[in-house]
């Protein structure tokens, strides 16, 4: 019979089980985005008309169990748990199963009806396993279990069939029996508990957390159990719930030990304890030589289009008589900056491919395992790496991934060191430089500056641990995906977000900032003028000229491009095309024009000085959308203010060191 003809669904599943993309195809364009209560975790929401009932569909953060920790779990279980949630989707990754049923058998203890969304079974295929669909219902207690397709949208109108069928019948019973001894002390509470709140919907779980003394239970259900609970049962129980597991898995899934075998193999190379980080940094060795080698030869096209664009835009405008300013704004500001930022999109191509390839591939996961016993070392898991690995893609959703941490605490600590690492915008400011002053060695210097910014991450965390006096932070717990062929729709859809990106704020953020550089350089107190070094430009460069001098940056045109830089680190780059007019900055001639500009300047300038520019350019103050999102991520601006003075102060430092003591040896 029919209760009520509004459902609230609560998808939820492993993190990179497919659930959001399952999600987004269901509800198409009926999405809309807000924050989680007292939490900065975004929070979508979908609404579908189906069989006569208003589903509304929630996208719960992914989370391994209901065990909380982060914020994710905490925001996810706080989520189910409400009343309003009246069927649970347990979106799982098919390929993974062992590992995503963990979850599922905790949420089938919450005593409300639970769908079980097959995901990826492509991929069980390719890897020549097979399912029993008809026991693996049965031995979950007669739940639906919906084959699905989040990528071909394949299966969506049968879990929605499910869901509504499944909500008039209700939740199933429960399926794991803990043994006697434990399901008598169960009982006892479950009793207690219907006794002291008869309107609970998830009595079994809340007892079950009970006896694994869970804080947050005890705190917002308050009963007295300390006649029943005389230790911690959450060992015992989770034992219970893995050795289901077990049996479940050899009675449904088939031919899963080969590639088990082959992963077991991988890993003893990619993760070995001495091997390990030294194969990381040769596979991101490889990542960059790709990316310059690669990328370098597919740029040359784009140096020539852009010099024939701008040749032809001031042709073009002379013959119609446009003012010179004009000519100039158009042609040395915009031209210049934009299309200096866009001939470096093949090497940015390259390095998202490559890491697009190592996510998907199940390697990502590896890093931080092997990274776990570093980052112990200076009071952080391995799972603080992550947000660092992230960060060489884009430090914003770098610094989100912070959430993932367990507290507060490790959440700033980690924001605090994730900047270091060389996000895909310092990329055209490395290339540029290395090749512009390091010819036969350009790849070898730009990877110099990622793992130095790796280093220089730990050493901070490192010294940050000691003035703590040594905290001691829980290890990593993870487990590690089998390895798979990387989907090429799922890279795809990757490489393309990030290059949308990178080209929304060339077309944005660079336009405005090439727009706002070339007035500053050709307005002066007394209007304009013919001569940069008396603009508003160089004035400001000179205020900072006396400062930056003792780490070799003793030109205003570079003070005023790193001033720049802080709007997006790209800018560096289309700042000096502007500051030198150079229309084609990343062509041959073009690094030698700015060579040549900046060595009439200062004839002492060379490759010391580039490598320190490069320094400064990777330790001091991230761009203005990372600094909001600190100050978003940690409520805090006070917090976000110290971490801009710390790296500004830092990148001063550490390029005024290695400027002073290089300067004795060249």
């Amino acid at each position: 019979m029919q209760r009520d003809n509004h459902v609230h669904v609560a998808f939820v599943g492993n993190p990179n089980c497919g659930k959001t993309t399952l999600f987004n195809a269901i509800t198409g364009s009926k999405l809309k985005v807000a924050n989680w209560p007292g939490v900065t975790v975004e929070k979508y929401e979908g609404t579908l008309e189906y069989e006569g009932y208003g589903l509304k569909l929630v996208d719960t953060p992914g989370i391994y169990s209901l065990t909380s920790y982060t914020i994710e779990e905490k925001v996810t279980r706080k989520c189910v748990l409400d009343d309003d949630i009246e069927v649970i989707v347990n979106v799982v990754d098919a390929s993974c199963l062992e590992r995503n049923l963990y979850l599922t058998l905790q949420l089938l203890e919450l005593g409300k009806p639970v769908i079980l969304a097959l995901n990826m079974m492509d991929i069980v295929k390719e890897r020549g396993m097979e399912i029993d669909m008809h026991r693996l219902p049965e031995m979950l207690g007669d739940i639906p279990v919906v084959p699905v397709s989040a990528a071909k949208r394949t299966g969506l109108d049968i879990l929605m069939h499910a869901v509504v069928h499944h909500y008039e019948e209700g939740p199933k019973n429960d399926i794991l029996d803990y043994g006697p001894a434990v399901e008598e002390k169960l009982a006892l509470l479950e009793e207690r508990m219907q006794s002291k709140y008869p309107n609970h919907s998830s009595v079994r779980w809340h007892a079950i957390k009970l006896l694994e003394n869970d804080e947050e239970v005890k705190k917002d259900h308050p009963l007295e159990v300390e006649s029943i609970v005389d230790r911690n049962y959450e060992k015992d129980i989770t034992e219970k719930k893995y050795e289901y597991i077990e049996k479940v898995i050899q009675e449904v899934l088939f031919y899963k030990d080969r590639k088990a075998a082959s992963t077991d193999r991988i890993d003893k190379v990619l993760t070995h304890p001495v091997w390990g980080v030294p194969v990381f940094l040769c596979i991101m060795a490889l990542v960059f030589f790709l990316t310059f080698f690669v990328g370098d030869f597919l740029k040359g096209g784009l140096e020539y289009a852009l010099g024939i664009i701008s040749e032809l835009v001031r042709a073009g405008m002379t013959g119609l008589h446009v003012a010179d300013w004009m000519i100039s704004l158009i042609v040395d500001g915009i031209i210049a900056g934009v299309g200096g930022i866009l001939t470096f999109v093949p090497n940015i191509f390259i390095l998202f491919l490559a890491l697009a390839i190592l996510e998907d591939s199940g390697y990502m996961a590896r890093v931080a395992y092997v990274m776990d016993g570093i980052m112990g070392k200076v009071g952080l898991s391995g799972r603080a790496f992550l947000p660092m690995v992230l960060g060489f893609g884009c430090t914003v959703p770098a610094i989100m991934a912070t959430r993932a941490l367990e507290t507060e605490h490790d959440r700033r600590r980690t924001m605090v060191i994730t900047p270091f690492m060389s996000c895909s915008a310092r990329l055209p400011i490395y290339v540029l430089f290395s090749e512009m002053f390091f010819p036969q060695c350009a790849m070898v210097v730009a990877f110099s500056m990622y793992v130095i910014g790796m280093v220089m991450g730990i050493l901070v965390a490192m010294v940050q641990h000691k003035l703590e006096k040594g905290k001691i932070n829980q290890s990593l717990m993870i487990e590690l995906p089998e390895y798979k062929r990387p989907n090429a729709r799922t890279i795809r859809t990757y490489v393309w977000n990030k290059l949308k990106d990178y080209l929304t704020k060339a077309g944005t953020t660079i336009f405005v900032a090439s727009i706002i550089i070339w007035f500053i350089l050709n307005f002066g107190i007394h209007g304009m003028v013919s001569d940069p070094a008396e603009s508003f430009g160089a004035a400001l460069g000179r205020i900072l000229v006396p400062v930056l001098r003792p780490a070799g940056l003793g030109l205003w045109q570079i003070a005023v491009a790193l001033i720049s830089g802080i709007s997006a680190k790209e800018v560096v780059v289309s700042s000096f095309s502007v500051l030198f007019g150079v229309s084609n900055v990343n062509s041959a001639a073009g690094m030698a024009s700015i060579v040549q500009n900046i060595q009439h300047f200062d004839p002492a300038f060379g490759g010391l000085n580039a490598f320190c520019l490069m320094l400064f350019c990777l330790l001091y103050v991230p761009c203005v959308a990372t600094m909001a999102t600190i100050k978003k991520e940690s409520g805090s601006w006070k917090f976000t203010g110290g971490i801009m003075l710390f790296q500004i102060g830092l990148a001063w430092l550490v390029s005024v060191l290695v400027f002073q003591i290089g300067s004795f040896f060249i």
